[in-house]
């Protein structure tokens, strides 16, 4: 009796441990990212960059992202899912650690590890949640993303106050992430001590499959709305700062923009799954995304910063179900867990290159045109081409049709 109590109590302990992981790792998907913008007026001073170098910051990860998705959803089998969390917020440490070291090769050469880290966590986290939640995937897939947008949020608006807080200004503010990547560590070791003492736990394989994705139209269509999507996402985060700044909007008021956009994101990226999954096809939401994405471009075009937190909430319902959407093509529109994995792969390889081009690119046209409108009417007509493959992936087809 007693030793049954004992076991059932490492169960509890170890379920707590895994939501945990699972928190902790997605904290870190986004918010190393997203805390750069708005100090980036004091990394710009600091080491004497140009508008193209301040958007390799954003860039480089997205960069990473896409070289090496698909790689690690091959490693998954061979050093298991939690070898590889472990693996990846090492990686993510580093780059955080190199970033703020003070120089401009350390800060770019940080950038690649960070793009590193995350991608390992971006790939390999839903197979956690999957192995360790197998009945619970939608309500950890929320909490996943409810997550990543809280401290993504955090990162946007309290970026500035936590580089005055510590004293270290924007090294400060950037450097902070290095604290949840080391609780997410630890954390980690804590699994391993208890799976040791409960490994009664049955696992789940993943079945094989032949199956080329890079074959099929229909794989095609949803990695290119998952990169058109991306790319609005991270032109916004790493461009719109500097935009506000330009007129007359403070550095710490530009982060708050931004952490209304991430909070407006949050219990949409929770619900949508939801509401989408019982859809037969979601085009209408396709053409109620873009409609919202195509419009806060035109607000920003004719009424630049008026209406900014109006159109941050738009911009964040925008974002919110369109990223929501294009995670859940990866499970609805397989026939296979295993061909789910490889669309997952595929998709987050060819969508985050797609992505990586847009804020060297809006911000190559701001040196041309310094009024902005030419970025803007560049994302505009990435959501054009968002809403040509968006209504294709909502079809009700299979990538394996």
């Amino acid at each position: 009796m007693m030793k049954s109590e004992v076991k059932k109590n490492a169960s509890y302990v170890l379920l707590i441990i895994n939501v945990l992981v699972v928190i902790l790792i997605s904290s870190n998907l986004r918010s190393p990212i997203v805390a750069v913008s708005p100090v980036l007026g004091d990394v710009r001073e600091a080491l004497k960059l140009d508008n193209f170098q301040v958007s390799l910051l954003t860039s480089i990860p997205l960069f990473m992202f896409a070289a090496c998705s698909v790689l690690v959803s091959r490693f998954s089998n061979t050093f298991g899912i939690s070898k590889l969390l472990m693996y990846s917020l090492l990686i993510l440490s580093f780059g955080l650690f190199l970033r703020i070291s003070g120089s401009q090769w350390l800060l770019f050469l940080g950038s690649v590890f960070i793009g590193l880290g995350i991608c390992i966590g971006n790939v390999v986290t839903p197979g956690y949640v999957k192995n360790n939640f197998p009945r619970q995937i939608g309500l950890m897939t929320g909490v996943f993303a409810v997550s990543m947008n809280l401290t993504a949020a955090l990162a946007s608006g309290f970026s500035v106050k936590i580089g005055e807080w510590t004293g270290l200004g924007w090294r400060g503010s950037l450097g902070i992430w290095l604290v949840i990547a080391a609780l997410g560590f630890m954390v980690l070791i804590l699994e391993f001590i208890f799976n040791k003492k409960n490994s009664t736990r049955p696992k789940t394989a993943l079945s094989t499959s032949d199956f080329n994705m890079f074959k099929s139209s229909q794989a095609w269509n949803i990695s290119a709305f998952m990169g058109l999507q991306s790319l609005f996402y991270y032109c916004m985060v790493a461009w719109l700062p500097s935009f506000l700044s330009d007129y007359n909007m403070q550095g710490e008021s530009s982060g708050w923009v931004l952490f209304v956009i991430q909070i407006t994101m949050i219990p949409i990226t929770f619900f949508c799954p939801i509401i989408a999954s019982k859809m037969k096809d979601q085009r209408i939401m396709i053409l109620f995304i873009c409609t919202l994405m195509f419009g806060s471009t035109m607000m920003f075009v004719f009424m630049k910063s008026q209406w900014i937190y109006v159109n941050a909430v738009i911009i964040g319902v925008a974002n919110g179900l369109s990223f929501s959407l294009s995670i859940l093509f990866f499970s609805t529109r397989t026939k296979s867990s295993i061909n789910a994995v490889k669309i997952s792969g595929m998709a987050q390889s060819v969508g985050y290159l797609i992505a990586a081009f847009g804020p060297p690119i809006f911000g190559k046209l701001h040196d041309w045109d310094i009024s902005w409108r030419s970025s803007f009417y560049f994302l505009s007509m990435s959501v054009i081409l968002m809403l040509y493959f968006g209504i294709k992936a909502a079809r009700h087809q299979y990538v394996e049709d």
